[in-house]
């Protein structure tokens, strides 16, 4: 635990709580903070909890929007305190850092990041930014020309010189661009959490420790060197609106600030370090999400014995809890003994049966068994997932296992290269796809799928 799927080499990283592997994902966006987030390899986080969680907060804020499909929403696992937005072929996307999720002290700031990210979103910021790059561009295109032509001439310390002030100017004016769309991206959560009757004080109280954190920090801040404004500009561009909301005195329902407590606890299991989570939930505190974050330690630890016991005791509180069974299969799963997980996660299954990382768990753990009576079964369970989410990668190569199991060759070859193509790998699924092609019925679904994909990975251009 984690496992991860060696088939992609894109540096997003997607790790289910109870299995993992990597994912390829959209590069453009446009987030809370500055920071280098599509520069770095980010870990994409998947667990049902969570994700119901977040789609739950973001759905009246897009309807509110009028942003439709409501956009996606992922969480990273990255301890830096941000959130972003992007778009792809499929949609606009939403990427909440654990950070952040974990800085939040209730759903209501949580919400009121996400209403900004919606903000983006609603006011076409993430194709805009495209315009603003292309703009900024200009002084530095002509500051190389010009550097360049000083060089020519001899003057090479001058055309660097030139060239450098050019993509200063350039950085500056893209700063000033996104300062700006932040600065409306504020401005429109403040009108979707009034229209979706929420408060407003999430939003502001956190700008409000951001700004004392950056108060606080070791340099000075050049609120024109930044792509964000800073913190105590911020506050003053919303506090009169915030003021002014009818709901700012509104307060989380009780059943969502336990969903919040609950996922944020399971988090902070799975991500902190160990002894920083234990400080944080020890064992003296007997509360639900206490004990909720101490299985996921245990679990890490690993000590078992623990971890089994305090799940036990989750599931004798909430017996109808999909996720408590989802954790007591995976302990099974990470003791090595499936065929007991098999049934925790049935339990899983059957009381949320459109959850495909459920399903995916269930046939993890049959297919785990290496009993092939137990393959088709498993592969029921794969298909059930696929019919959710066709572009998850792991859920393809589990597919691939079941197939194998099964002597199945060619539809074996074609999951592999369905897992290729969804991570990404364009060539390489064309090669499993082309195996799966010689042995598949011609004209059969199956094979049109395989035809697909070989003329896809056989275009040009493709990598």
């Amino acid at each position: 635990m984690p496992r991860f799927d060696p088939v992609s080499k894109h540096r997003w990283r997607q790790i289910a709580f109870a299995s993992g592997f990597c994912l390829s994902a959209a590069l453009t966006f446009t987030g809370l903070s500055a920071g280098p987030a599509s520069a770095q390899e980010m870990t994409l986080l998947r667990d049902t909890e969570t994700e119901d969680m977040l789609q739950s907060f973001e759905a009246p804020l897009a309807k509110a929007a009028g942003v439709n499909p409501v956009p996606r929403v992922w969480l990273l696992g990255d301890p830096n305190v941000n959130a972003f937005a992007t778009y792809g072929d499929g949609g606009e996307n939403i990427f909440i850092f654990s950070g952040i999720l974990l800085y939040c002290k209730n759903p209501n700031e949580l919400i009121g990041v996400m209403a900004h990210e919606t903000g983006h979103i609603a006011a076409g910021h993430l194709s805009r930014g495209e315009v603003g790059a292309a703009h900024a561009a200009i002084p530095m295109l002509l500051s190389m020309v010009l550097g360049a032509a000083a060089m020519a001439l001899g003057a090479g310390q001058a055309g660097m010189v030139i060239m450098s002030a050019g993509m200063a100017v350039a950085q500056a004016q893209m700063n000033a661009f996104t300062r700006v769309q932040e600065a409306t991206a504020d401005q429109i959560a403040l009108k979707l959490l009034n229209a979706t009757h929420q408060s407003p004080m999430g939003l502001y109280s956190t700008f409000e420790r951001m700004a004392a954190e950056e108060a606080q920090s070791a340099y000075k801040i050049d609120k024109f060197a930044v792509d964000h404004p800073i913190g105590q500009d911020r506050l003053a561009y919303i506090e009169d609106g915030v003021n002014a909301s009818p709901w700012r005195d509104v307060k989380d329902p009780p059943q969502v600030a336990h969903t919040f407590e609950m996922v944020q606890a399971k988090l902070a299991g799975f991500t902190m370090p160990v002894q920083s989570a234990l400080n944080l939930y020890p064992e003296s505190n007997n509360s639900e999400p206490a004990r909720y974050a101490r299985a996921m330690i245990y679990l890490r630890k690993p000590d078992l014995a623990k971890a089994l016991s305090t799940t036990n005791s989750l599931i004798a509180d909430e017996p109808n809890n999909p996720f408590f069974y989802e954790v007591l299969g995976q302990i099974y799963v990470s003791m090595a003994k499936p065929i007991l997980a098999i049934p925790a996660y049935q339990r899983a299954v059957e009381l949320r049966p459109n959850a495909p990382q459920l399903r995916l768990g269930l046939a993890v753990a049959q297919l785990a068994t290496e009993d092939s009576r137990l393959a088709n079964v498993a592969l029921q369970n794969l298909k059930a997932a696929s019919l959710v989410e066709n572009d998850d990668v792991f859920t393809w190569y589990e597919t691939a296992q079941a197939y194998s199991m099964l002597k199945n060759e060619p539809m074996a070859n074609l999951s592999t290269a369905e897992a290729y193509y969804s991570a990404g790998s364009v060539k390489q699924a064309g090669i499993f796809a082309l195996r799966a092609r010689r042995g598949l019925d011609q004209g059969t679904p199956d094979w049109e799928r395989a035809n697909d994909i070989v003329g896809i990975a056989s275009a040009p251009q493709q990598r």
